[in-house]
């Protein structure tokens, strides 16, 4: 596994602000004009898989730096180059920091997360937006902000990182045209 390192000033100071990050999924070929705006003002952004063309990822990094991992739709080219997984390390000095754990379906989770002791676990694949607890590791699906799927919502998630360390997950439903 991979660790990145993001510091919560990404300039480098010692972290006394929060992170937001944004957290996406299952984008399948189509950057919405609406995912944009409510990205603004991110530290990061975590694509979770089926982001389906690379330019999604180029387009993403204009917003602020972006961590990505593959789906199963992410086959061919570039994207199928991605990892299948990977690990996101929040600096908080003086403390160890927060570890959060990058994949696209969850039911191919293969450790127990809080015994790795991670603070959250973070995928897609099911385009179903949720978030839930369990044994104090945060379990979190931003949905899908690609093309609809059913009558599911169109969504991404944003994930702010207290200073105290505490996550605050939440789910942004985007305004787009039924």
């Amino acid at each position: 596994m991979r660790a990145h390192l993001l510091s919560a000033y990404l300039a480098g100071a010692a972290y006394a602000e929060n992170v937001k990050l944004g957290i996406i999924s299952d984008t399948h070929g189509l950057l919405r004009p609406e995912v944009a705006p409510a990205l603004h003002g991110v530290d990061r952004i975590l694509h979770l898989g089926d982001v389906g063309k690379p330019f999604i990822l180029t387009e993403l990094a204009k917003i602020a730096p972006v961590n990505a991992i593959r789906g199963n739709v992410d086959r061919e080219g570039p994207c199928a180059k991605l990892p299948e997984t990977d690990v996101v390390l929040i600096e908080n000095p003086p403390h160890a920091g927060l570890y959060l754990y990058m994949l696209h379906d969850l039911k191919t989770l293969h450790l127990d997360p809080a015994a790795a002791k991670f603070a959250a676990v973070l995928h897609g694949h099911t385009h179903v937006p949720n978030f839930y607890t369990k044994k104090g590791v945060l379990y979190f699906n931003p949905g899908s902000c690609g093309p609809r799927r059913f009558e599911l919502p169109v969504t991404i998630g944003l994930l702010t990182i207290e200073s105290n360390e505490h996550l605050k997950p939440q789910i942004v439903h985007l305004p787009v045209a039924p």
